[in-house]
């Protein structure tokens, strides 16, 4: 960890889990939040670092979906799983206010409520994932078990081909 890190909301649960995990950081480019950017940046493969998205069901309301960077999710796999008809993605403009992270720093760990997480079931054919840290520019390396701990995690198929 750099000096410039700070311990995020993430770092500090699963440090109180006792769940041992990494840190990597990058510089971030603002002009490209992408976690397919992010990945170059660090020179990790984009198959095992995944980007957190929060969405909105209908009947459960908000939901956060853990998938590869390089996939699509699938509304309807995740809609049914869920137990939802129907799911759409929350503006990028109420993140921040519904979770505490901002764009390219939403973590799935430490968000302002613990919310129904699924992670794509891509993420258990690794032994370490890469995910954001919560803070722009810093991602946590740790097994992909460590969000069905720290966060219940359902692990599902919730992705598309691209």
């Amino acid at each position: 960890m750099s000096s410039k890190t700070i311990k995020t909301n993430a770092m500090r649960i699963l440090d109180r889990l006792k769940i041992k995990y990494e840190t990597m950081t990058y510089t971030v480019d603002e002009s490209d939040l992408s976690g397919e950017h992010a990945a170059a940046l660090l020179g990790i493969n984009p198959d095992n670092m995944f980007k957190t998205l929060l969405l909105k069901g209908d009947k459960t309301g908000y939901i956060v979906a853990c998938i590869p960077v390089m996939k699509n999710l699938d509304l309807k796999a995740l809609s049914k799983t869920s137990g939802n008809k129907s799911t759409q993605m929350v503006h990028v403009k109420e993140l921040f206010g519904i979770t505490g992270y901002v764009r390219g720093g939403c973590s799935p760990i430490g968000m302002k409520k613990l919310f129904p997480t699924y992670i794509d079931e891509s993420a258990f054919l690794f032994d370490k994932i890469i995910f954001s840290a919560g803070q722009r520019g810093v991602q946590i390396i740790a097994e992909p078990s460590c969000l069905v701990t720290a966060v219940k995690a359902v692990p599902c198929k919730i992705t598309s081909e691209n």
